[in-house]
């Protein structure tokens, strides 16, 4: 029996277990926690604030009477409101509301004016939103920004000759000006397929001339989880010199010969601190960007590169920081619409909609990438799952804010048949998803 092997599985899946529920227990605590706050300052009594379900491991009692706890089923948590008949908050229960005088029938869920409910329920995706604006707006400055000109804090180890240094300056790539990161990148897209390029550089004060490798050459720089890349065993570091013979100096010839090869099986020839590998295996369909900026199903390694080079960075101030919060916050709601809508519209495959396993597999890989890529997906999370909660469906925070809706349209709740039916069916929609989730998770590739 393989024991090192076997304790090395129990490890990586301690790893993965362990790193999800972390991600996960922050998400609900602050999404949670925003259905509290909000319902207390409504004057909405809260009973019992829980992350986790089931028998309680930790709890206590504040001075407001609210109970505290962690309980054993770390999957999730809830608020329970007074008068609530469940956690779910999804109807009262009529014996303790019989009970209550009308004072405190205003403090329950189910007898508080309107606005203070839907503010309430609101609150829990919102505070998910400013969680993950928060995180976006901070991560600026504990990595820092890069410089508006280009220059080289650090210099990743590829195998070919590299004159650059430290402290360089680019001024220039193969007579290219490049004042700025933009002038940059648009040298990327004319440089020649050769290891090496001319470079014009400001070092202590003079232009030199020097010759160093690619901008972008094909160094790995992250894996995704459920990869060929990942199952193949490459890793972070690693710089792929050519994909079947093809020599491959840029990191677009690898993505030119993967897409040219239509999902067919390849062998990677790969450097590794001075030692060359070989590594085969079969690019799968993922999704990919397409012309009109939507999706389609592409064939991937399933890595990711940059420059060669870590760039000199600055501080950001508040207002660009805050800007930067608002635009990454948009653009995971932004690609979490185009995602969905590309798979409604049959442009990629239904396998990219992923359930807990595959979910804990990304955060795994992202907390072995360091900690401010597990923060950066904690943030990408929080925004996803505050925007799934606003979906129109019967159980999640959207379906209450839809008959908070139709109470105001009609002047009067709809009929606890009509709740209790929406309920069954939301909850089956829910299931059902969490299902295909899963099982997309066991059986695609």
């Amino acid at each position: 029996m393989d024991f090192p092997g076997l304790l090395a599985s129990a490890l990586d899946t301690l790893q993965t277990v362990g790193a999800f529920l972390v991600a996960l227990s922050i998400i609900v605590a602050v999404h949670e926690y925003g259905h509290y706050i909000v319902g207390r300052w409504s004057g909405i009594h809260a009973e019992v604030f829980s992350l986790g379900f089931g028998p309680r491991l930790w709890s206590r009692i504040d001075k407001r009477g609210t109970r505290w706890q962690v309980a054993a089923i770390p999957f999730g948590g809830y608020v329970k409101f007074l008068g609530d008949a469940n956690a779910a908050s999804a109807g009262a229960d009529v014996d303790t509301m019989s009970r209550l005088s009308n004072e405190e029938r205003r403090h329950t869920m189910h007898g508080a004016p309107l606005w203070a409910r839907a503010a309430t329920v609101f609150a829990g995706p919102f505070f998910n939103f400013v969680l993950s604006f928060l995180i976006f707006a901070a991560m600026p400055f504990a990595t820092g920004l890069a410089t508006d000109r280009p220059e080289i804090a650090a210099l990743m180890p590829v195998p070919v000759e590299n004159g650059l240094a430290p402290g360089d300056r680019i001024l220039k790539v193969n007579g290219h000006e490049t004042p700025d990161y933009e002038a940059l990148n648009k040298v990327v897209d004319t440089l020649p397929p050769s290891d090496t390029v001319d470079y014009l550089v400001l070092r202590d004060g003079a232009e030199v001339t020097v010759t160093g490798p690619t901008l972008i050459p094909p160094m790995i720089g992250g894996i995704q989880p459920k990869s060929a890349a990942q199952d193949a065993g490459l890793m972070i570091g690693d710089v792929i010199t050519a994909v079947d013979g093809m020599p491959t100096p840029r990191f677009s010839d690898v993505q030119s010969l993967i897409r040219s090869g239509g999902g067919q099986e390849v062998t990677l020839t790969v450097w590794r601190a001075g030692e060359i590998l070989e590594a085969r295996l079969k690019p799968r369909p993922r999704p990919v960007e397409a012309d009109d900026g939507g999706l389609e199903t592409g064939y991937l390694i399933g890595f990711s590169s940059g420059y060669v080079f870590e760039p000199m960075t600055r501080l950001p101030g508040l207002t660009e920081a805050a800007r930067i919060g608002v635009m990454q916050t948009y653009r995971v709601i932004e690609g979490t619409f185009i995602g969905i809508g590309s798979v409604v519209g049959g442009k990629i495959s239904s396998c990219n909609i992923n359930g807990p396993i595959a979910i804990a597999q990304a955060t795994s890989t992202a907390a072995s990438a360091g900690l401010s890529s597990f923060i950066w997906l904690v943030a990408a999370l929080s925004t996803a799952i505050g925007l799934l909660n606003l979906f129109p469906i019967p159980v999640l925070d959207g379906g209450h804010l839809v008959f908070h809706a139709y109470e105001w349209a009609f002047g009067r709740p709809p009929s606890d048949k009509v709740m209790n039916v929406a309920m069954a069916i939301g909850l089956t929609l829910v299931l059902a998803l969490m299902a295909f989730g899963l099982s997309n998770d066991l059986f695609c590739v």
